[in-house]
């Protein structure tokens, strides 16, 4: 059994207000190539279709255009498809049921009652079935009606909402199974911080949304999406595949790629990446002004000046733009100066909004400071 996995497309998306559906379309037309010729058994996207929960027409005309790609390019292949934190899960979750008979599966929505289950999409190879389930994105609020709450008639965390819903599915360890999930899991004794997260993800106060990853055991592989940098969570069959395209300057110098998994008998899982080169990188460039500007390119470039001399700063710009038609910031290595940024300032995130609050508020007792911080990460997730 082959499929490839993907996840965090972000259609949509804007680079420090720079449009990227051409990049986009660029690297879809790899991906299809790469269908193509490898012809895999299902197309696995594991959440995150779009940057925004209502998308432009144009993102959803780029991805008519991508799905359409490779069912053309891969005609017997299954595409299974789920939401991410990004998306609007009921508007992923339209024509579910006619779009299973052409062999596209897009999930939008958990089970949310206690007679729904957790949508499963089963294959057969050689060796037997192989189960694919198929989980989108998990607020607790979302399956309460089948989590319950806790003793104090609270929601239950992440870590047990998501734990509840893969134990009630009673999954058969004996054949082969897959999960497609959409959450932020964490190898135990990991902490959070030490996940090298993106300046583009959403990252809530206090981490409240780690699940632990041996919640994941019966799977002989989870094909994970939300982290836009391509890693493992604790073995080399529970994957964060990336993003197929860098979304933001934080993912420069990274190499992205399809994650190509070949399922032999149980127990036989080989893994490999088929490399995605992109029609522009996004790069960080750095050295005096003269060094710079040798480095001529037309990728997304952040310049960053080792200058220690003042420079007119419109003519610096001029020539820096000149030098890259697609400069997204120019900044200062280190020492006094101004940090000069053609994109808006509204488009870098703050990733420290909890702390700030705290610094201008003062000292507040933990039941307020864990009110701030509900109310940040609630403010967070509604802007996804």
């Amino acid at each position: 059994m082959k499929f490839f996995h993907l996840s965090d497309l972000h259609i949509g998306v804007k680079l420090y207000n720079r449009d990227l559906s051409e990049d986009q379309r660029y690297v879809f037309e790899r991906i299809a190539e790469f269908a193509r010729a490898e012809q895999p058994d299902a197309i696995i996207i594991a959440g995150d279709i779009y940057d925004k929960a209502v998308p432009a027409a144009e993102s959803v005309e780029l991805f008519d255009g991508f799905v359409n790609a490779l069912t053309q390019a891969a005609p017997e292949a299954e595409i299974m498809m789920i939401s991410g934190n990004h998306d609007s899960a009921p508007r992923i979750n339209v024509f579910r049921q006619v779009l299973r008979s052409r062999r596209i599966h897009m999930i939008g929505l958990p089970p949310e009652r206690p007679d729904e289950r957790i949508e499963r999409v089963t294959l057969t190879d050689a060796y037997g079935p192989v189960t694919f389930y198929l989980l989108p994105f998990v607020k607790p609020g979302m399956v309460r009606a089948i989590t319950g709450a806790d003793e104090n008639g609270n929601l239950l965390s992440y870590d047990k909402a998501v734990r509840a819903l893969l134990a009630r599915e009673e999954v058969d360890t004996s054949s082969r199974n897959v999960l497609v999930s959409h959450q932020f899991y964490l190898p135990a004794g990991k902490p959070a911080e030490e996940v090298k997260r993106t300046d583009t993800e959403v990252v809530t106060v206090g981490n409240i949304d780690q699940v632990g990853a041996d919640a994941l055991d019966p799977f002989d592989y989870a094909a994970l999406g939300h982290i836009h940098t391509p890693m493992q969570v604790g073995r080399d069959t529970v994957r964060y595949c990336g993003t197929p395209l860098a979304v933001s300057v934080s993912e420069a110098g990274q190499e992205k790629g399809i994650v190509c998994v070949e399922m032999g008998a149980k127990g036989t899982v080989n893994t490999r990446v088929l490399p995605l080169i992109p029609l522009r990188q996004v790069r960080k460039v750095e050295g005096s002004l003269p060094e710079v500007l040798e480095q001529a390119s037309d990728d997304y470039i952040t310049v960053v000046l080792t200058d220690t001399v003042d420079r007119d700063a419109a003519d610096m710009q001029d020539r820096l733009r000149a030098a890259f038609p697609r400069l997204l910031e120019v900044r200062r290595a280190a020492g006094p100066g101004v940090t000069y940024q053609p994109a808006a300032a509204a488009d870098i995130p703050d990733l420290n909004v909890f702390d700030q609050c705290l610094a201008f508020l003062g000292d507040l007792p933990e039941e307020d400071q864990a009110l701030l911080a509900d109310i940040i990460n609630t403010v967070k997730e509604e802007q996804a």
